[in-house]
């Protein structure tokens, strides 16, 4: 089985896509899992959801569960999927829940600030 760690991320963490700041943290958590890169959760409260649309793309983890995805809205584009949640995670990874990971892509940067 794949291990999953998952614990607070040091310091503050920012997502910005194109240039806007979609949230800032220092209540981040950092999730491991096996060989990959670890990935950084940001809390929903602190996460200007006003710019993320729920799309219609799910996905089953057999570690964490279904996630929903969203995309990132702005005036100049619509970034397609750039975000995901698992609204009800499997019991081993219940930190997670009311938090979104977004995909490292270019138009979005995740950074320790």
């Amino acid at each position: 089985m794949t291990k999953i760690t998952i614990r607070k991320a040091a310091g503050n963490w920012v997502v910005r896509s194109g240039g806007a700041v979609l949230g800032e943290t220092s209540n981040a958590l950092e999730l491991s899992e096996g060989e990959l890169k670890p990935v950084i959760y940001f809390p929903r409260a602190d996460i200007a959801m006003a710019f993320l649309d729920r799309s219609d793309k799910t996905s089953q983890c057999p570690h964490k569960g279904d996630a929903t995805y969203y995309s990132i809205v702005n005036k100049s584009s619509v970034t397609e999927n750039a975000a995901w949640s698992y609204e009800t995670p499997l019991e081993t990874v219940a930190e997670i829940k009311d938090y979104l990971a977004f995909a490292q892509q270019e138009s979005i940067k995740v950074e320790q600030v």
